[in-house]
């Protein structure tokens, strides 16, 4: 299997500056394609478990639009084979650091989430 064949790298780079953009400018619609829509798609987010597309969609209909600005740092997006991926990242917003992990598989409709989890970092100074 080769890794990070050039044009699928670009592409999944793509999806997730695309996704990115939809998440920090609350562009529902985009953030609800982007996820599969499949029963078996979950996301786990710092307050939340989300299994399904319905819920998943629930969520980010519900969401503030309010302070989803952020920093991403540290981002690594690694393809496998040409259908699969995942990406990474760390993130500023406001006080608090985060991290991002999303796995991206190619479907007839194109490149979708199948699954992500968002967690949080303690603020410095704090434990967890």
């Amino acid at each position: 299997m080769q890794v990070d064949i050039p044009e699928v790298l670009a592409e999944v780079k793509a999806a997730f500056a695309e996704y990115e953009r939809a998440l920090v400018s609350n562009d529902v619609a985009v953030l609800q394609e982007l996820f599969r829509k499949d029963a078996r798609t979950l996301r786990y987010g710092p307050n939340e478990n989300l299994y399904g597309w319905e819920q998943i969609a629930a969520f980010r209909a519900g969401r503030s639009p309010i302070g989803l600005e952020r920093t991403l740092e540290r981002t690594v997006v690694t393809t496998y084979g040409r259908d699969f991926a995942t990406a990474n990242t760390e993130f500023v917003r406001g006080p608090r650091r985060g991290r991002q992990s999303q796995t991206w598989a190619r479907f007839p409709e194109g490149w979708r989430i199948v699954a992500a989890h968002v967690s949080l970092m303690p603020l410095p100074g704090n434990s967890p």
